[in-house]
């Protein structure tokens, strides 16, 4: 399996939406896909349209359990 993931941005997406709709997730990746694509922070908030953005390929996108406070236990 290949380490990394090519993605092309849509019109205006931002790197957490991008990160978002092809992983599933953002915590963690966005620093990883900010340090794997240098100059990308310099080109401000949003993604030209069709743009290749390299991303960490993930093996499967962690859920985070919270715990369930039950007020009559």
């Amino acid at each position: 399996m290949p380490a990394t993931v090519t993605a092309m941005a849509l019109q205006d997406e931002t790197l957490s939406a991008l990160c978002w709709r092809v992983l599933g997730q953002t915590e963690g990746v966005v620093e990883q896909a900010l340090a794997m694509n240098r100059g990308i922070a310099a080109q401000g908030p949003t993604l030209a349209e069709g743009q290749e953005v390299v991303l960490p390929n993930l093996t499967a996108p962690r859920v985070k359990q919270r715990e369930m406070i039950q007020l009559w236990d």
